[in-house]
């Protein structure tokens, strides 16, 4: 009710009146006024936090239908929706919904936040309109002609009416289906669809501790790709993915600021540590005190996937080769060492008393919260992942000088093993190196993927293990025979001393395979004591490995499976279990040697992801969203190779290695250093451009050897 007729007059007239051409920032600006006695009295400003001054520009842009930001608590993501509501009220009067958590979070906002910015904000209050029909806890009508609504995620909140511009608020803390209809975001942003790209649907929050990873041996195959957690996380992905750089005051390169580049001392005094807490530069190594933070933001950039920031230059441009993501949502995601409000030793701090916690008591609750409330990461629990991971892997790689195109033989391996995967179109391939310390270092990996046979225009056809039996001497040629160069600048090379390969899959893979292996034995060079055919045995109590001779009492000299091809059975949990254990190692351990597995820095990521696809679970090793995993299944055939058992039984035509056995001070001849060793060899001398000092042996000589 208006308390007079001039009243009427001055609001009516009010309501009227031309609206500002201003987008939200600039209506903060004029017309949001903070006062917080002790910490800031004025009209808001961006110098604060900058870093929320784009994604509140775009929310008034045609170009977006949604805004979608990711950052840790006490980074003044909620002052947006304020914002929104003064700019709405004053300059683009429509209906605006700010959807809650619960009805008990939106009406303590309601009360707190908002009433205090329409006390504070004299020119926005004024705009209310009088009466409690049209001022109350969860409706608010302004003379202008907004409605603002303040609800909560239900289906019947969420439908049945039509609001152009919609804020969810703390969106990760809301249930992933609202009554089995589906996400709070769809179902929010169908209430503007109708006035299509003039909508604009906003969801903020810090990501939501209690969220699982769908995938626990996730990587990103962009720069800047969330993982797949529901949620804000699964709406950032939906978006251009920007993230929030800074410009190192040292070299002036640009950098996204995260809790990974916090320098502290290790302390059992979590304050001193804390304390003492730096952020390093990633490109030179400048350590920047908290005292820079305020000037790092406010020259900050926002930066979207597939581009790079060059601070020289002040430009944003393409990285080479990225696409550049485009979508009608904006979305950000800020870490914690930006939050205007999250002192960098207050995050250490929190972090290093977690993890205290969870050694002593086992709690991950602690971990959870500060690595994904106060570092706006995200969390991966323990349970579902062992300390290895992808990351972890990459980490550790070594630099010996190998490359991809130039894979090399580092100091100490002693002798190597070729290990083949059999799949429809190709041959997989990883050759490793045994060392005196029970390391297993990984020398190369490589597909072979076309065969000898030529079609009508003269090109190698695709190899079909399965279909013909010729394509598997491509093994004989690209692997038996394959040698690779020592690392000791002499240019000598070091032969393969043994391949192992898949023989079961497929219909047609064993019968070939059995083929192969006799070719191999009938050709006089005795490579055949070179190849063992494998396969796996999936019984828990079986040994590790053992020999077999399949249809040993068939007598039928035209079946493919006489008893006359030996076959190493492998028992894959107990492998697995053996290579898991030496990756744990290389994560802990701070010497090398003493059982390893290594690998060279040039490994692409497809072996890390690899590595660690397989779960150890009480059913043994699974592989539970089935993705790709050759790299981890040829590393325990390598080992099952290495550590043979002799064939009581028969006299099997192979070497027997018995690597985990081996008199290092008296080595075979095979496993001695390289300069008594029968499996280097000097190749100029082969090829008589010099005397040999040590000639290369026949394949016949080695096979004698090596019976």
């Amino acid at each position: 009710m208006f308390a007079s007729i001039e009243q009427m007059v001055a609001q009516t007239f009010e309501a009227a009146r031309p609206n500002e051409r201003l987008n939200v920032v600039e209506a903060a600006k004029k017309y949001v006024f903070i006062r917080q006695p002790g910490s800031y009295v004025g009209y808001w400003s961006e110098k604060k936090a900058p870093y929320i001054v784009e994604p509140q520009e775009l929310m008034t842009s045609l170009d977006f239908t949604g805004v979608i930001f990711v950052g840790p608590a006490r980074s003044l993501k909620s002052q947006m929706a304020l914002n929104l509501v003064a700019h709405t009220a004053k300059t683009d009067p429509t209906d605006l919904q700010i959807v809650h958590m619960t009805q008990h979070t939106g009406r303590d906002w309601s009360k707190r936040e908002l009433g205090k910015m329409l006390r504070d904000s004299k020119e926005i209050g004024a705009l209310l309109k009088p009466g409690r029909q049209n001022d109350n806890t969860f409706d608010k009508a302004f003379i202008s002609g907004m409605n603002l609504i303040i609800s909560w995620p239900t289906a019947t909140n969420l439908s049945g009416k039509t609001v152009r511009i919609n804020f969810i608020m703390d969106y990760d803390r809301i249930e992933d289906n609202i009554d089995g209809e589906g996400n709070a975001f769809d179902l929010t942003d169908k209430r503007g669809e109708s006035f299509k790209r003039f909508r604009m649907t906003v969801a903020e929050s810090s990501p939501n501790p209690d969220k699982e990873i769908a995938d626990p041996k996730w990587r990103p195959k962009t720069p800047h790709e969330a993982p797949p957690i529901k949620g804000i996380f699964s709406l950032y992905n939906r978006g251009d993915r920007r993230r929030w750089y800074w410009e190192c005051p040292s070299c002036h390169a640009s950098f996204e600021p995260s809790f990974k580049l916090f320098n502290y001392p290790k302390s059992t005094d979590h304050m001193e540590a804390a304390e003492m807490v730096t952020l390093r530069c990633p490109h030179c190594q400048f350590d920047m005190v908290p005292g820079h933070k305020e000037e790092l933001n406010s020259g900050g950039r926002w930066v979207k996937d597939g581009m790079v920031w060059r601070p020289e230059s002040r430009d944003i441009v393409q990285i080479n080769g990225e696409r550049v993501a485009r979508s009608d949502i904006a979305s950000f995601w800020m870490k914690g060492p930006a939050a205007i409000f999250q002192d960098w030793d207050k995050i250490v701090l929190n972090y290093l008393r977690a993890e205290q916690e969870y050694d002593d008591t086992g709690d991950e609750l602690p971990l959870r919260k500060t690595i994904t409330t106060d570092q706006g990461e995200f969390y991966i629990a323990k349970s579902r992942l062992s300390e290895r991971a992808p990351e972890d892997m990459k980490n550790r790689a070594e630099d010996w000088g190998s490359t991809e195109d130039s894979p090399t033989v580092p100091r100490g391996v002693r002798f190597l093993i070729a290990t083949v995967d059999v799949q429809a179109r190709a041959f997989v391939v990883q050759v490793h190196g045994f060392t005196a310390e029970k390391d297993i270092v990984v020398i190369d990996g490589f597909k072979i993927t076309r065969s000898a046979r030529l079609n009508a225009d003269g090109e190698r056809e695709m190899i079909n293990p399965a279909a013909y039996a010729e394509d598997w001497d491509r093994i004989t040629e690209e692997v038996v025979r394959k040698s690779y160069p020592v690392d000791d600048a002499t240019g000598r090379m070091m032969s393969i001393r043994a391949t192992g390969s898949d023989s079961a899959g497929r219909e047609g893979f064993t019968t070939n395979a059995y083929a192969w292996w006799r070719r191999l034995r009938d050709g006089g060079e005795g490579l055949h004591r070179r190849v063992l055919l494998l396969k796996g045995d999936g019984s828990p109590k079986a040994p590790r490995t053992a020999v077999s001779w399949p249809d040993q009492q068939h007598k039928d000299k035209d079946s493919p499976v006489r008893g006359d091809v030996p076959v190493l059975r492998l028992q894959s949990n107990g492998l697995k279990d053996t290579v898991d254990l030496m990756l744990a190692r290389r994560v802990d351990q701070a010497e090398p040697g003493g059982g390893m597995l290594r690998y060279p820095k040039w490994m692409p990521e497809w072996f890390y992801a690899q590595m660690t696809t397989e779960i150890r679970t009480a059913k043994g090793w699974e592989n539970p969203r089935q993705r790709r995993n050759e790299a981890w299944d040829l590393a325990y055939y390598a080992v099952a190779v290495a550590i043979r058992p002799p064939d009581i039984a028969t006299n099997a035509p192979w070497v027997v290695f018995r690597w985990d056995r081996i008199d290092w001070d008296k080595p075979p001849s095979w496993a001695a250093p390289w300069d008594e060793n029968d499996m280097v060899f000097d190749p100029k001398a082969t090829a008589g451009l010099i005397e040999p000092a040590k000639p290369r042996k026949s394949f016949a000589d080695l096979a004698k050897d090596l019976t």
